[in-house]
């Protein structure tokens, strides 16, 4: 027997083989095909291969379960007549993969288009109610609230839908072009008056310490220098002292040995002039030379050296 003949006599076979093939189809992951038989809803197919009865049972539609997104464009009016235009992004998707909620999702609108224009003017209305009670001066500060407030709003609408709201980003929010220049004048001057009151804060905070540095500056100047003088005016008590204790002691062994007490005024006079020309660096000091002139300086020398005698007896009486 040939093939040709075999075929004629196994027709019917390989009728059943083709019709059993017929039923297979396969649903992609991320998909949930929907079987209806005489255009009412059957089952959900899930990812894979499956079956369905030849020429009797159809897939409808294949539901895809992935997020999905879109965006939107859209103005509304606050309290005080201000047009805000905003720029969003949705994100959303089936609820779950429940037999009734994929049911809900094939039946409830005729075509995707259908339910995007529905999901886009629900958020858009819902938006537009809340911007309705605000000033156009506290929109731009509340983008949490705004979505808080859409999706307490339409949660339960997307539920009934088979959705659920996954996000809703608002992107951008603008205003008329008169309202943004005014915007902008107020944030600069606030800007300007911030500026310049952090500037006088730091000047007043700069002069303030370079004023407090500065006393205390004069005042530590004033301390050493009070403290300087004390010590100079001790120095100079312990070396006139020191000058007329000497004096006296070389006076009086003087005396004891008959000798005459005018040659330590002498050697004084000397001494002086042998300075003065040793140490005088150029400088111009005038002296009397003569004899008189030595003897009243003589004179003026004997009588300091009897007051500094006296000063030293009464210091060392004490």
């Amino acid at each position: 027997m040939n093939i040709a003949q075999w075929l004629a006599n196994n027709w019917w076979l390989i009728l059943i083989i083709l019709i059993f093939f017929s039923g297979l189809f396969t649903i992609n992951q991320g998909y949930v095909g929907v079987i209806t038989m005489f255009g009412k809803y059957r089952r959900a197919a899930r990812p894979g291969l499956n079956f369905k009865i030849p020429f009797l049972e159809q897939v409808m539609k294949k539901i895809s379960v992935q997020n999905r997104s879109v965006e939107m464009e859209f103005q509304a009016v606050t309290i005080d007549q201000a047009n805000v235009y905003f720029k969003s992004m949705l994100l959303y998707s089936v609820q779950n993969q429940d037999e009734e909620t994929i049911k809900r999702v094939a039946f409830v609108f005729i075509s995707d288009r259908d339910l995007m224009q529905a999901l886009t003017r629900t958020i858009e209305g819902s938006i537009r109610a809340f911007v309705a009670t605000k000033r156009q001066s506290e929109i731009l500060g509340q983008r949490k609230e705004i979505v808080d407030y859409v999706k307490d709003q339409i949660d339960h609408t997307l539920e009934q839908w088979g959705y659920h709201l996954q996000d809703l980003q608002i992107n951008d929010i603008t205003f008329d072009k008169a309202i943004m220049d005014s915007m902008s004048k107020v944030v600069a001057s606030n800007n300007l008056k911030a500026a310049a009151e952090n500037e006088g804060q730091a000047l007043l905070i700069t002069k303030t310490k370079g004023a407090e540095a500065e006393g205390n500056a004069i005042k530590i100047a004033a301390e050493a220098e009070r403290e300087a003088a004390r010590l100079r005016g001790q120095g100079v008590a312990l070396f006139r002292q020191e000058v007329a204790r000497g004096m006296t002691e070389a006076a009086e062994q003087m005396k004891q040995a008959n000798l005459d007490t005018n040659v330590i005024l002498f050697s004084m006079w000397t001494e002086a002039v042998k300075n003065f020309a040793e140490y005088g660096k150029g400088n111009i000091i005038f002296l009397d030379g003569s004899a008189d002139g030595m003897e009243k300086t003589m004179k003026q020398i004997q009588a300091l050296m009897v007051k500094q005698a006296g000063t030293t007896h009464g210091i060392n009486g004490v």
